[in-house]
């Protein structure tokens, strides 16, 4: 049982790390991958070409900004986001992140309103730095249109176009 948990809990934080890896280690990692005891739908990302990330849970998603962009951005010091209650419409500005490099408008990657703000990062906003796809997440969200996400792009996808920008 405690393997179980063990390898649960690997696998879902896993797939927030493979598009880091390259080369041989990202195939032995893709090997690994095919071991999850987890097959639900929720644990799969999907890519804004703004760099957000979307978590699906239902008819609930759930919103942060990537690995490339934190990264980009640096040292995150502000969290600006929008009220419970606000209603987004696909690339549509929502918040912004200051870091101490640059500032950054937040773009949604769905229809929907939101329904729950990451209070965690009024006091931490370095929480987009330091876990970006777990406790630094931003928005949660209704999806009213589920075939808007058939737009985005996978992790595959995402991280091909990553590339092409450098």
């Amino acid at each position: 049982m405690a393997m179980c948990a063990v390898l649960r809990r690997f696998s879902s934080n896993f797939s927030a790390v493979l598009p880091l890896l390259s080369g041989h280690t990202a195939r032995r990692a893709a090997a690994w991958r095919g071991f999850s005891t987890s097959s639900r739908l929720e644990e799969a990302l999907k890519f804004t070409d703004k760099h957000e990330w979307v978590r699906v849970d239902g008819s609930f998603g759930t919103v942060g900004i990537s690995s490339f962009a934190q990264e980009a951005l640096g040292d995150v010091v502000y969290c600006g986001l929008p009220e419970v209650g606000t209603k987004l419409q696909p690339m549509e500005e929502f918040g912004a992140l200051e870091s101490v490099k640059a500032a950054s408008e937040l773009y949604s990657p769905l229809t929907g309103e939101v329904t729950e703000i990451n209070t965690e990062l009024i006091e931490n906003p370095g929480l987009v730095n330091s876990s970006c796809y777990e406790r630094g997440w931003l928005i949660k969200m209704t999806i009213e249109n589920p075939g808007e996400l058939e737009t985005l792009m996978d992790e595959a996808a995402y991280e091909k176009y990553i590339k092409s920008l450098e």
